[in-house]
């Protein structure tokens, strides 16, 4: 447009040549110009073909498929099939807009499009992958791309040293990344094995075999460093890679608790165990749940002895939770290396962080009324209703002696340092439903929908960023209170797909049959799923059923009453219908 310019008379009009400027520290921009006149009312369309090849044989091949005048819009219809199709798996209707906007596709474009393949947002252009960040996103592929996921959980093991531990993060092609201390990368490959089995059935991924990396272990006076390992000659199958990870992880402190290393979910929490002493509250909660998912796995495959280790080793670990997390009225965050602990009403700032209290839920391992308690604490001082929000913990670091790590640089009520930090503030939302709590996991839904914070002309000059994806951050801190951070690149637009198609709206896969568990919001009297089965479509009606309805909920296939609770999903071609009647 340029200075002072407008649509109806921009700068670019208004000059015979482009300029050519470039250089460092200009906006970065592609342009291209051609000259034309336009009579009154006259219009012209023309398409710029910009592509590239590995060969001149090839270049040449991408000019004769594209040369045709149409080529352009049968290629931008081609991607609005593909995007319509693949974002279709799940399609929602419901009372609420906002909730079918955001199911019937922004989620999950956000997650596949930004996080999975283009690795890169306008505030963070990185391009590699993070161990622990896509293998969180692909989990919300498990009813539209679950051979991503499979391909994934093979690229993040190769990813995996002899010793167990992973690369932090690493740049492809070559590979080049970082090793440490951080306590939680490596467990998240055997939770999100364990979620592919158990949602599609593919066991046979557990015996694929991958190599491990090959390169020095992190000093104990390092924090991290990076290189381009070797690749090992040493290789196992993707279950053994699982054990291997979560052998690494049985590492335990003076509490009882998981070393929380160099970090564990809270990057930013880097010289809490700098020393190697210091333990991870959340780690615990996170630790035992995959011991007791990997447990069932293994003794699928017959592997008796280590499913009795993990559940040996998790009764172990909730009871020193029990025994050494609790600080009253909720769980504490962490321990220092010297023993100090953190998130604990003696600490000045960070007395109430939500992460023990929303995952000693989401985990199971929480004494059920010390989990209540605790997310009602969360409730009464880190959901802030007014502003729309909800503070990962609280007080925010700021003048006192605790030195966490690098979080402690943050503006006070910014990102990680007592802000909304999205990813966390989700999993409060989801533990309120599995505890029980439908309105008021509803309400925090709508809280966190980016839509409903760009309704009014007020809403839109506060917030400030788009309202159609999810903010990876939302500030908590005058005057920016209620203005979202940075977009699109963030492992919470995964997380808040599941948390309202499987959480709140009840779709679980479960190899070949389905389950659906539906938590109604207050004014809901019913709504539709259409789930397509691969080529197969189904059409399922859930109604509440009245109040006064006595028994067991009611479900159908095709008119025939079924007698399990599950729906049986075949690929037939066809359309089916399903009517629930639920409370």
């Amino acid at each position: 447009l340029g200075r002072n310019g407008t649509l109806a008379q921009p700068a670019a009009l208004k000059r015979a040549r482009l300029s050519g400027k470039a250089g460092a520290g200009l906006d970065p921009c592609g342009a291209m110009q051609i000259a034309f006149d336009l009579a009154d009312g006259q219009e012209r369309e023309t398409t710029f073909r910009l592509g590239a090849g590995r060969s001149i044989a090839e270049v040449h091949d991408l000019i004769f498929r594209f040369r045709r005048a149409d080529a352009s819009r049968v290629a931008l219809a081609a991607v609005h099939e593909f995007w319509n199709r693949t974002l279709g798996a799940i399609n929602v209707d419901t009372p609420d807009p906002a909730v079918n906007t955001m199911a019937n596709g922004w989620l999950l474009y956000q997650t596949l499009g930004c996080r999975l393949w283009g690795r890169t947002g306008f505030y963070q252009s990185g391009g590699g992958y993070g161990f622990r960040d896509q293998l969180q996103d692909v989990m919300a592929l498990v009813h539209a791309e679950p051979a991503l996921i499979r391909e994934h959980l093979l690229r993040a093991a190769a990813h995996q040293f002899r010793e167990g531990d992973v690369q932090h993060w690493w740049h492809p092609p070559a590979g080049r990344g970082v090793r440490t201390h951080f306590s939680d990368d490596y467990l998240w490959l055997p939770y999100v094995t364990c979620r592919y089995v158990s949602c599609v059935g593919d066991t046979g991924v557990l015996d694929e075999q991958v190599p491990f990396l090959d390169a020095r272990p992190v000093m104990p006076e390092e924090e991290s460093y990076y290189d381009l390992p070797n690749r090992s000659q040493e290789s196992a199958t993707l279950y053994q890679h699982c054990v291997r990870a979560i052998e690494h992880g049985l590492k335990f402190g003076e509490h009882g608790l998981p070393l929380m290393g160099s970090g564990d979910w809270n990057d930013g929490m880097n010289l809490v165990g700098k020393e190697g002493r210091g333990e991870s509250v959340w780690l615990a909660f996170f630790l035992y749940d995959v011991l007791r998912q990997f447990a069932e796995m293994a003794r699928g495959r017959e592997d008796v002895s280590f499913a009795e280790r993990c559940l040996a080793e998790a009764k172990k670990l909730r009871e020193n939770i029990e025994k050494n997390a609790w600080d009253g009225q909720w769980y504490r965050r962490a321990y220092f290396d010297n023993g100090e602990p953190l998130g604990s009403k003696t600490n000045l700032e960070c007395q109430i962080d939500s992460l023990p209290q929303s995952w000693s839920v989401i985990s199971g391992a929480g004494d059920p009324q010390r989990s209540r308690q605790a997310m009602n604490a969360v409730d009464q001082r880190l959901i802030r209703r007014e502003s729309k929000l909800i503070q990962l913990f609280d007080p925010p670091f700021d003048k006192s002696p605790l030195n966490p790590g690098y979080i402690k640089g943050y503006i006070p009520g910014v990102r990680e340092n007592g802000g909304q930090y999205t990813h966390g503030a989700i999993w409060t939302a989801m533990a309120f439903a599995l505890m029980g709590e439908s309105e008021r996991a509803w309400e925090l839904f709508a809280l966190l929908n980016p839509i409903q914070h760009g309704g009014t002309a007020e809403q839109i000059a506060t917030y400030k960023v788009e309202p159609y994806v999810i903010a990876a951050d939302v500030y908590a801190v005058a005057p920016h209170i209620g203005r979202g951070g940075w977009t699109w690149y963030t492992g919470s637009a995964g997380w808040m797909y599941r948390f309202l198609t499987e959480t709140l709206l009840g779709v679980h896969l479960e190899g070949n049959r389905l389950r659906v568990i539906p938590r109604f919001p207050p004014s809901w009297t019913n709504y539709k799923i259409h789930y397509r089965h691969r080529q197969t479509l189904y059409h399922i009606t859930i109604s509440r059923l009245a109040p006064d309805r006595t028994g067991a909920n009611e479900l159908s296939l095709d008119g025939q009453t079924l007698t399990e609770e599950t729906i049986p999903l075949t690929d037939d071609h066809l359309e089916h219908f399903v009517e629930l009647r639920a409370r």
